[in-house]
């Protein structure tokens, strides 16, 4: 029974992707121009909505510092999407465990480490954040 309830929550979420998946893409813009908005938006503050993946190109701090909060930018988005589907999955396994304890601990586990990684990932951006304008205010 477990492996029924199991296959049949599997194949209706499959069915739900496939179908709202194309829906959601339908009108979106490409997925580089959407990484280029929310790089954006955390390097500037502010949302802009016509940034395509050549105002990334064509703006941008060349220096070190700039290169760097670059990169740990794109890492955070990473991260931060990689934890939001793990959330998902672990709330998944935790809503299918049917009971069992050991399911259930390792749904907990799972949702648990990935909130874990986005504080991990919140602190890293203060952190780096923290640094480089501590060094561009000393050398400038």
């Amino acid at each position: 029974m477990k492996k029924r309830l199991t296959l049949l929550a599997i194949t209706l979420f499959g069915v739900i992707t496939l179908t709202l998946a194309p829906l959601s893409l339908a009108g979106a813009q490409s997925i580089a121009d959407n990484v280029c908005k929310g790089i954006l938006t955390t390097e500037t503050g502010t949302v802009n909505k016509n940034a395509t993946a050549a105002s990334c190109q064509e703006t941008g701090d060349k220096t070190l510092s700039g290169v760097i909060q670059r990169v740990v930018n794109m890492f955070s988005i990473v991260v931060g999407a990689v934890s939001v589907i793990m959330i998902i999955i672990g709330g998944f396994r935790y809503i299918i465990s049917g009971g069992d304890s050991t399911a259930v601990t390792a749904a907990k586990n799972t949702i648990l480490y990935a909130i874990v990684g986005l504080v991990i990932v919140l602190f890293a951006q203060v952190i780096v954040r923290f640094v480089i304008t501590n060094i561009t205010q000393a050398s400038g």
